[in-house]
């Protein structure tokens, strides 16, 4: 996949503050077709203050902020999703006893008839719900059912796959691996590669290293609401990473003073 052109998004010196608490101080970081960034930090870090920035839910308080090369400024949400910017939250914004089917469409169902006549039509959403599943490997036998009765892992992939049926541009992807075991990690990865390869831009937010250099082909680090770097898949090995990650230099000079314990 051809990641030269126009990022999707791009953000430079991107600040924004709360008060006179400052949550990003010169964040940059872009993200292109055909590619997965990986946006690693410890907690309090900046990452949920620059996912929200990006999705619409904070306006930044300087630095810009580019959709496709254009600036652009984001009042809600829903502008967001309109320039094709869906964000995946952890939360996964389910209701666990509403059916595969109203959590795949949820406030966007196709619907038969006129005026007050107007009624959803379920079978067509039924079968768009169990066709999009069934073209990432899962097989919902019966779209009625429970979305709380999938697994972790399933119900990652039902959320990310109504984003993508829904004309996203750019998945945000916030700690989608975070509370999953083995199997449904490896589910999830497997489909966000599967996104990737179909051409869209992903931000893919995550603790986990591993995860992270399963799929990813760039890393950029924050910390303390700062981007450390950007480093390209093979530039830089996954201990050093970690090691950046979790506080480079100051782990390090914990890490002497207690005799190499940390």
């Amino acid at each position: 996949m051809d990641r030269t052109g126009t990022p999707l998004i791009e953000v430079r010196n991107l600040v924004k503050h709360f008060g006179s608490v400052i949550a990003l101080n010169g964040v940059s970081m872009h993200v292109s077709a055909g590619e997965v960034l990986c946006l690693l930090g410890d907690n309090g870090a900046g990452k949920s203050t620059l996912i929200n920035t990006l999705a619409g839910v904070h306006r930044p308080t300087a630095g810009e902020f580019l959709i496709e090369g254009r600036p652009r400024v984001f009042s809600s949400p829903r502008d967001a999703l309109e320039a094709g910017v869906a964000t995946v939250y952890q939360d996964l914004a389910m209701i666990p006893l509403m059916s595969v089917t109203r959590n795949f469409f949820m406030g966007q169902e196709p619907t038969v008839g006129f005026g007050p006549f107007k009624r959803i039509d379920m079978k067509r959403a039924d079968d768009i719900t169990r066709a999009e599943m069934k073209r990432i490997g899962i097989d919902v036998r019966e779209p009625q059912q429970a979305v709380g009765t999938l697994s972790g892992g399933e119900r990652q992939c039902v959320a990310i796959a109504r984003a993508v049926h829904f004309g996203a541009k750019v998945l945000i992807l916030d700690e989608p691996t975070s509370a999953l075991g083995v199997a449904q990690t490896s589910m999830v990865l497997k489909y966000i590669n599967q996104v990737r390869e179909s051409g869209l831009g992903v931000i893919f937010i995550t603790h986990n290293v591993r995860h992270a250099m399963a799929v990813g082909n760039r890393f950029t680090v924050l910390n303390r609401g700062k981007t450390l770097g950007t480093f390209a898949k093979g530039e830089i090995a996954i201990d050093e990473l970690q090691n950046l990650m979790a506080g480079g230099k100051e782990l390090q000079a914990v890490s002497a003073e207690l005799g190499g314990t940390v």
